[in-house]
């Protein structure tokens, strides 16, 4: 495909996952981009501050582009959702998540655009099932939380439909890296524990709900670095293939890691103390993930190899957190 001909939509542009997409896209040379969010009053427009694109419209007006501008577009990367994992208001969440997407999905196969769309890791549950991107186990997965259901219903959606191998799904495990400042409570826990350790010198993490399995601080995570999610998710762009597939390292770090690497980026000794899981988190919380990333690796082959979790902690806090810079 021509770097500056047909366009590229992205959706949740100015987020952070969408936004970190336009800057990777942009150092591959793409500038024939259309940005869509909802900026509202929020601070998300300072991750669109030196991007390169060429319109930028609100998620409410897309559709009405789409019949204007459709034949122009050959890609949609659909990455815009309320991505909350304790938001409770189960109808925005479907019309949000779910039911958006249904329509952006039909609009952009009709025009034959290629559809690469978000999905989560949290559409696994508690993991009891593993964590495998196996098409015929979608339908027994069980989600842990509302946010996460609302992304599970799409892929049922489309598996239902027949239409999983038209689409690229990606299943973003626990993402983190700069351009988050506008999550608040749901941004990664590093933006949280930082603070403190500037502070108090100690890093407060949840005691561990399952202490006959994983120590206090030993909960793993498979954690993924933005700008290792954002390449994965343009080697998409130009394969020919569809269906789910996992995003992330293949290999779960623990918060212990996270905090040690948060102390060496501070150049501070390690302390860490270990407090009790908030209780809307209790039952709802993963205490383990990890991506298979056979089919991936299948897929894009080397774009899957992701630096160390522990070296892309310190470059966050060192280049990104502590100047207080974006990317």
């Amino acid at each position: 495909m021509s770097k500056a001909k047909k366009l590229i939509v992205v959706t949740g542009a100015a987020g952070f996952i969408g936004s970190a997409l336009l800057r990777h896209l942009n150092e591959q040379g793409y500038a024939n981009l259309i940005a869509v969010d909802d900026l509202g009053k929020s601070e998300k427009w300072k991750n669109l501050v030196g991007k390169r694109f060429e319109d930028l419209i609100s998620k409410h007006d897309l559709f009405d582009w789409l019949s204007k501008h459709g034949d122009q577009v050959s890609a949609v990367f659909h990455l815009g959702a309320c991505s909350s994992t304790v938001e409770t208001d189960a109808g925005y969440l479907l019309e949000n998540n779910y039911r958006y997407s249904v329509r952006l999905c039909e609009k952009a196969l009709n025009y034959n655009h290629r559809f690469i769309y978000a999905s989560s890791a949290a559409t696994y549950g508690d993991g009891a099932q593993g964590f495998t991107d196996n098409h015929q186990q979608l339908g027994s997965l069980s989600p842990l939380n509302m946010y996460g259901y609302s992304k599970h219903l799409f892929d049922l959606w489309l598996q239902q439909n027949n239409l999983l191998d038209k689409v690229v799904g990606l299943k973003y495990f626990n993402v983190f890296g700069p351009n988050e400042h506008h999550k608040g409570r749901m941004a990664s826990a590093i933006t949280h524990i930082l603070p403190t350790a500037q502070r108090e010198g100690v890093i407060r993490l949840f005691k561990s709900s399952e202490p006959s399995l994983y120590a206090d601080g030993g909960q793993m995570r498979d954690f993924v670095y933005v700008k290792d999610v954002v390449k994965m998710t343009t080697a998409f762009l130009d394969k020919n293939v569809g269906g789910i597939f996992n995003v992330g390292t293949g290999k779960p770090g623990t918060w212990n890691q996270m905090a040690e690497g948060v102390f060496e980026a501070l150049q501070l000794p390690v302390k860490i103390e270990y407090v009790e899981m908030p209780k809307d988190l209790i039952g709802k919380y993963q205490n383990y993930t990890c991506a298979d990333l056979n089919k991936t690796a299948r897929a894009i082959g080397g774009a899957t190899l992701c630096r160390p979790f522990k070296e892309t902690v310190v470059e966050y806090v060192r280049d990104y957190l502590l100047p207080n810079k974006l990317w």
